[in-house]
């Protein structure tokens, strides 16, 4: 496993970004912070006590997105 992209780094870099701009969808974890699975990294996140909710966003017609809100840091 490339040590730049264990789960602990992963996590690091999405709450990080979340911190800075307070929310963030899959596709742009994905792309931007290459977190190829962001639903668990924000279900570790909020077992680790953020408070993260999660939206639905519909980005067309067939396609819905999570948008994950940190709420308080």
């Amino acid at each position: 496993m490339n040590q730049a992209n264990n789960t602990q780094s992963q996590k690091r870099r999405l709450l990080e970004y979340l911190i800075e701009h307070k929310r963030i969808t899959t596709l742009t974890a994905r792309l931007q912070l290459d977190v190829m699975h962001p639903a668990a990294r924000v279900q570790e996140l909020k077992a680790d006590g953020n408070n993260i909710v999660t939206f639905k966003r519909h980005v067309d017609n067939h396609h819905k997105v999570a948008e994950y809100v940190l709420l308080s840091q």
